[in-house]
């Protein structure tokens, strides 16, 4: 490797989370230093930017990744959609890096993976355990509760006039995906390793569920109150409304356990990361609104 110009491969790279982090990665290296691991080719192509090399590989796939990782010396493993599957969806990763002598594998994790209450939380521990076994060099981006997942949905609250959940008073430290992606490209192009750090990444201002919606109540000019509701009775209205009984579940969950203090932290690790402070909820409130 050229220590000042790493090979740098980014995995689900046409994801939502993939694709901001390349953009940011071309704010800070050349083009020709980024890879993409994509399942299709043929159809990442038509939406990440040209310049940046794109190779086939699949989660659930070891063997791809022997020949996707050849000559790579960082990765962003950002973890798979499918939970449930994580953690052999992940392994697949980490075993082919190690093969290949990757010099570090950056992971997107969850806030205090270690001590958290999400049900989520367990797979990414698992990962975790799988890359302190794996010999590669690591470091950990534990991240918070994404802004843009409270805000989904928002038009039909203010249709209604009600937001529901199972918060509580739980504060949500949330920040944008831009965020945390400035921060996973931050780490994967800086001149020195990260290797062996562990990052808690959260946005610098929490907020509860209820001030979330005053907020998006001040900007709609519209009534939006928030009603707490038990964990399984929410569970069971996201089923009403049509979602599948696993999501549900895990939805529900997880928002029993921000009440926990899940994804709430205050030492402001993103912010320092990424050279700013992180996008403010008024910020993101206008930009759901605006969709």
């Amino acid at each position: 490797m050229s220590t000042s110009s790493p090979r740098l491969l980014v995995t689900g790279a046409n994801g939502q989370l993939g694709r901001l982090v390349i953009q940011q990665l071309l704010t800070r290296v050349p083009a020709s230093q980024i890879v993409a691991s994509v399942r299709n080719v043929e159809k990442s192509a038509a939406v990440l930017p040209a310049g940046i090399e794109l190779r086939q590989a699949d989660y659930g796939d070891e063997a791809s990744w022997d020949a996707a990782l050849q000559g790579i010396d960082r990765v962003l493993l950002i973890s798979s959609s499918e939970v449930g599957s994580r953690v052999a969806q992940h392994g697949n990763v980490i075993s082919a890096a190690a093969r290949a002598k990757v010099q570090l594998i950056a992971y997107t994790s969850v806030l205090h993976a270690d001590v958290s209450p999400l049900g989520l939380a367990k797979e990414h521990l698992a990962t975790e355990v799988l890359l302190q076994e794996s010999g590669v060099p690591f470091v950990l981006l534990r991240n918070s509760w994404y802004t843009e997942n409270n805000l989904m949905g928002i038009a039909d609250a203010l249709g209604r006039g009600v937001l529901v959940g199972s918060s509580g008073e739980g504060r949500f430290a949330s920040a944008s995906r831009e965020d945390y992606a400035a921060a996973a490209a931050a780490v994967l192009a800086a001149k020195d390793s990260h290797a062996g750090k562990v990052y808690e990444l959260a946005g610098d201002d929490a907020y509860t569920r209820a001030e979330l919606a005053q907020e998006v109540s001040r900007q709609a000019g519209k009534p939006l109150a928030y009603q707490d509701m038990p964990e399984a009775a929410y569970r069971d209205l996201l089923v009403q409304v049509g979602l599948p009984a696993p999501v549900a579940e895990m939805l529900a969950q997880s928002d029993a356990s921000a009440a926990k203090s899940a994804v709430f932290d205050s030492g402001r690790q993103l912010s320092a990361l990424i050279g700013r402070p992180t996008t403010p909820l008024a910020a993101s409130v206008s930009e759901a609104l605006k969709s």
